[in-house]
């Protein structure tokens, strides 16, 4: 075999020689049992028959004797011509017989044979025939001398023929069976000598393939073994062959090479790694699966956790001992590190939110400082985690100057937001705010179990707080307030998450106070801008009467004639009707700054701003009713802007003007002051009321219910239409607080459709607040004209708020 074959080509070569073995030992074996079966064919069906027939003869021929003598010996004719036919048909199969024997014969002297059987058996039964003639002739002497003569000698002669031509036959039968015999171990032998040749062929083409095949690749594979596991990749293993296991082993010998390279390449990353670990201002650590930390980790986490004590110790041990996290916050951490570690990376992703990323630890020095964590999976090949790597920093210093820099910026905005206030007015919210905290404190600490009426007066007065701050856009105070009303609001639904926590609820309420604090001492101490209210602004802001005319007043009573009864009536009307205006304001006024936050407020929800129309009929606001007037209409004005005046979208599909309009009228009526406010929106939703009240089990499902009745339910504590709460309408405030606060003045609220659609989808209504007749004053004709010529002499005096804060507004005063 050549020596320089590929193993590819030894194997087949070997495989191709096994197969012709095969293929010509079996083609030899097929040939020679084809020869052999023409031999056992030709010795069965023709010596063996051509034998047997020939013993036949020899009992058929004594058959014919038999008859022979029977016939001639017969006592009559009838049974001498019986056996006169049975001599007729053994000739007929005599002569078949000696045909076939003739035609099988295997020799000249057989067929020799055959031809003196034939020629005797035709004399012999000629000489029967004759026999038979005289017998039945009735010459039974002259047959039976026939058959001593000449028949008696046929038969000897015949007898003689046919017994060598069965030895003959016999002879060639046994030729024939030794030849067969032969040809068969022959055939035997020749197979047996090819197999023996073809394995010990076969064995040494194997021992070859094993010398260079299966012996080199066995020492390269215990040389690979030792390579990798001494880790010695100075070692190579010899080429031997210019082949497969030749070429493999010097590509083995490459791969090695390049192990070598990167194993210094990674050593020297490791080194690095290692320095970078010693000298890095920051802790990292590799937890392992039994959640314990690796040895290897950066030498500054000792100095972050001010502890040597690190390396194989439970990581929730020496990360969240002392820190200021929640038992359930380090189960969480605990179970979700678990969850992750010897299981897929996406595990990882499901529970990263559990794992948490900044919290506060005491040291052991006594002293705080904050942690910021990150979170990495290692994985191995599989993707699967066998590490989580944490990076740990001291973001103690960080955090402090992000929270001066904070707070800084939040007193900044503070200042924006008081400046953006007058000092009038700002000083007055303060002291209304204080006042409604005061009766929150009150009511905190008189309430040991709430019920829902406390719980309701809490709710409104801070979301009270809570508006008249965004309203002045004091925007950390309403986010202050937000948090706290949500409490409320937690704890009004008929099954509070919340539990009642009255501390809880002080502390809470102290973080509003101290909220309104701060932004009183920044209005004093840092803007300088100390006032006294209102009180001191009378003349500025809310005396409707001119100085001039209480001068006239005064002249004129000491001038009256007190014995005349007519003119010291006229005059005690004309002093009256000067002083009942002391402590009135107009509408415009009392609601300026709710018109005048109308803008923002539409910027907000996306809608334009909307036309303010008032309608006073010389009506004043008395002092003491500005506040309340002032907290419901913004209420009212920012449902309505909520939820009834559409989108511009919506306006215009409907054919409407883009800005919306809200009308207020005022007038005075028996006595009783009555306030309208409507809007051009889409009207009160009944549909939407009537789902809500069947949610809250306040209307069944079948229950019939006219809309005057629907609209009621709005008036209902909490109740609300809206799919979520904004901080624009309210927290379920509605209606009920608007009620609450014209009810504790002794008014009353309704709602009066202004549409005839019973039964529609959305109705056109108004807000009708009607309030006792003290609370405002109805000034007409010659007395208003008169404080309408002063307003225009004194508009900076007069009015509290510019007209452009709600501009464009129609403001008519006067009867309509």
């Amino acid at each position: 075999m050549n020596l320089n074959l590929s193993i590819r080509s030894r194997i087949t070569l070997l495989v191709a020689i096994a197969f012709l073995t095969s293929l010509a030992i079996g083609g030899y074996a097929v040939f020679k049992s084809n020869v052999n079966a023409n031999k056992v064919q030709l010795v069965t069906d023709g010596v063996f028959k051509s034998a047997l027939a020939s013993a036949d003869l020899v009992s058929k021929l004594r058959t014919v004797q038999i008859a022979t003598m029977d016939m001639v010996s017969a006592p009559d004719k009838q049974m001498a011509e019986q056996a006169k036919a049975i001599i007729d048909t053994q000739r007929s199969e005599i002569f078949g017989d000696l045909a076939f024997q003739e035609q099988s014969a295997t020799s000249e002297t057989q067929k020799g044979l055959v031809r003196q059987a034939v020629e005797s058996f035709n004399n012999y039964f000629d000489a029967i025939s004759q026999t038979a003639q005289f017998k039945l002739a009735g010459d039974t002497d002259t047959a039976q001398a026939l058959l001593f003569a000449s028949v008696a000698q046929y038969q000897r002669e015949m007898s003689s023929i046919v017994d060598t031509l069965r030895v003959e036959k016999n002879r060639s039968k046994d030729e024939a069976v030794q030849d067969m015999n032969e040809g068969m171990i022959s055939a035997v032998t020749t197979i047996s000598i090819l197999t023996v040749l073809a394995l010990a062929g076969l064995s040494i083409l194997g021992w070859l393939l094993y010398r260079r095949v299966v012996q080199p690749i066995g020492r390269m594979q215990s040389m690979m073994t030792q390579i990798a596991e001494s880790h010695d990749y100075s070692q190579r293993l010899p080429v031997e062959a210019d082949d497969e296991i030749g070429r493999s082993t010097a590509a083995f010998n490459t791969m090695v090479n390049e192990i070598d390279k990167s194993s210094a390449m990674l050593q020297q990353k490791t080194n690095d790694m290692l320095a970078l670990l010693q000298n890095m201002p920051q802790g990292v650590l590799a937890i392992e699966g039994d959640g314990r930390i690796h040895p290897e980790y950066s030498a500054y986490l000792e100095t972050i956790l001010q502890s040597g004590d690190i390396s194989g110790r439970p990581f929730m041990e020496v990360v969240f001992s002392h820190a200021s996290l929640s038992r359930d916050t380090l189960s969480q951490v605990e179970a979700a590190v678990g969850a992750c570690l010897g299981e897929d990376e996406i595990n990882f992703e499901f529970n990263s939110h559990l794992l948490t990323s900044e919290f506060e630890k005491q040291m052991a020095d006594g002293s705080n400082k904050i942690l910021d964590l990150n979170w990495s999976p290692i994985t191995d090949a599989a993707g699967n985690i066998v590490r989580l790597l944490l990076c740990i920093r001291d973001v103690t210093e960080l955090r402090k100057l992000a929270a001066e820099a904070t707070a800084q910026k939040r007193e900044l905005e503070m200042i924006g937001e008081i400046l953006a206030v007058d000092a009038g007015k700002f000083h007055d919210f303060v002291v209304s705010t204080i006042k409604l905290i005061d009766e929150i404190d009150v009511l905190l600490h008189e309430s040991l179990a709430p019920s829902q009426d406390v719980l309701a007066q809490l709710f409104r007065n801070m979301h009270t707080v809570k508006g008249n701050a965004r309203t002045y856009g004091l925007r950390h105070l309403a986010d202050l307030a937000h948090e706290a009303e949500r409490s409320y609001e937690e704890l009004r639904k008929p099954h509070p998450t919340l539990a009642w926590d009255h501390n809880a609820l002080i502390d809470e309420l102290n973080i509003v106070r101290a909220g309104v604090e701060h932004y009183a001492r920044i209005n004093e101490v840092s803007l300088g801008r100390k006032t006294g209210g209102a009180s001191e602004h009378v003349g500025e802001n809310y005396l409707l009467v001119d100085p001039v005319r209480i001068q006239e007043a005064i002249h004129y009573l000491e001038r009256i004639n007190t014995s005349n009864i007519s003119e010291l009536v006229a005059a005690t009307e004309q002093v009256h009707k000067v002083l009942r205006l002391l402590g009135t304001e107009r509408i415009t006024q009392t609601l300026g700054e709710v018109f005048s936050s109308l803008p923002s407020l539409a910027a907000e929800l996306g809608k334009v701003p909307p036309i303010v129309e008032i309608e006073d009929n010389g009506c004043f606001i008395k002092a003491e009713a500005g506040a309340t007037l002032k907290n419901v209409c913004m209420h009212l004005a920012r449902n309505a802007m909520d939820h009834g005046i559409e989108s511009p979208d919506e306006r215009s599909l409907a054919g409407k003007p883009l800005a919306g309009r809200i009308a207020l009228t005022l007038e005075m009526s028996n006595e009783r002051f009555i306030m309208a406010l409507a809007d051009d929106g889409r009207g009160l939703a009944l549909n939407r009321i009537r789902e809500a009240a069947v949610a809250r089990g306040l209307l069944k499902a079948d229950q019939p219910a006219d809309d005057e009745f629907v609209a009621q339910l709005i008036f209902h504590s909490g109740f609300s239409t809206a799919s979520k709460l904004t901080d624009i309408s309210g927290r379920g405030v509605g209606m009920d607080a608007v009620k609450s606060f014209i009810e504790r003045m002794g008014g009353t609220l309704a709602i009066v459709f202004s549409d005839a659609h019973e039964g529609a989808e959305f109705r056109q209504f108004k807000t009708v607040i009607e309030l006792p007749g003290e609370y405002a004053v109805q000034v007409e004709g010659e007395e208003l004209e008169r404080i309408a010529f002063h307003a225009g002499h004194h508009e900076g005096e007069a009015e509290s708020v510019p007209n452009q804060s709600f501009a464009p507004a129609a403001v008519r005063e006067g009867a309509r």
